[in-house]
């Protein structure tokens, strides 16, 4: 990794870190080290840093925020590239909306109400990026990405920029194209939204917040909801039920305040995380006969 680290730097990549702990970089604040982290500060130089990558032949896989992401206490090998900072820009085009892939969805909600434009209010319940909203199709209080999505543009592992439609972007519950088909980056999106009423969408993302910090337990670190719901459910719902809420392995536990969420007490590692869903899907299987399905992505080698 040392040899591919000069290189990205030869192509001027500057923050390149090898075995960097992606607990740093993750809400669940677990998961062991990437062989070589990549932050890019722009898109060019994410584009730099991708060819150096794809030509070394090396897996790769990219993050933002680190939210719905479990990587395993053994770590993630190759390289893992973050975006964020520089691949933040944001912009308005009458009721367009355009996005750096790296913007925060929480800002990104907050900032179109500044505009009176309506369609995003759901975005101030995802805590991750715009590119990871895209990439699993995000959604929260009713609403999702591919409702408001207009396009998507992608650099491609091999560097090719391509520009995706709602359409080619194959969404469904929480997945699309990016999760399967196609091996690329989002480094920007662009909404289409509605002229709204300013007060009405603050009222709308106050009382969003206000149901967040009364029913969800963000003083502790987590990943959000675990499991996606079933059809006609909900897996807090029958997580509860199971009687697993505060049951715990380790220092991860199930949230007392929503059971669709796992929180780590503080030294909680990945392998208990995970040996803690299992647990839950036993359970739950067990008891109603319903299979839950994670919707955090588990990454990287035990």
């Amino acid at each position: 990794m040392e040899a591919i680290a000069r290189q990205l730097k030869e192509v001027q990549v500057e923050d390149v870190r090898i075995n960097e702990p992606l607990s740093r970089h993750t809400t669940w604040k677990v998961g062991g080290p990437a062989d070589l982290l990549v932050y890019p500060r722009s898109k060019e130089e994410l584009q730099r840093a991708m060819a150096v990558i794809y030509q070394s032949g090396i897996p790769w896989r990219v993050i933002g925020r680190g939210s719905n992401l479990l990587v395993r206490d053994g770590g993630i090998r190759g390289a893992v590239i973050k975006t964020g900072k520089g691949i933040d820009d944001f912009r308005v085009e009458g009721t367009r909306v355009i996005a750096g892939g790296g913007y925060s969805m929480i800002r990104l909600a907050s900032m179109v109400a500044k505009y009176a434009l309506t369609g995003l209010e759901f975005g101030g319940g995802i805590p991750g990026t715009v590119g990871g909203a895209v990439f699993m199709n995000a959604g929260a209080h009713g609403s999702e990405v591919s409702r408001v999505l207009e396009s998507a543009e992608v650099l491609l592992e091999t560097g090719e920029w391509i520009v995706l439609s709602n359409d080619e972007l194959e969404f469904s519950y929480r997945t699309s194209i990016l999760q399967s088909k196609l091996r690329g980056i989002v480094t920007e999106a662009t909404f289409r939204l509605e002229e709204g009423d300013r007060r009405t969408i603050a009222s709308s993302l106050a009382q969003f917040k206000d149901r967040r910090r009364q029913t969800q337990p963000l003083q502790y670190p987590c990943a959000g909801s675990v499991f996606r719901n079933p059809p006609g459910d909900h897996s807090g719902r029958l997580i509860e039920a199971a009687g697993l809420k505060g049951y715990r392995v380790g220092d991860a536990e199930v949230s007392t305040q929503h059971a669709n969420f796992i929180i780590n007490r503080g030294q909680a590692t990945a392998e208990d995380v995970l040996t803690l869903i299992h647990h839950i899907i036993r359970t739950v299987e067990d008891r109603f006969g319903v299979s839950l399905e994670p919707e955090v992505q588990v990454v990287g080698e035990g």
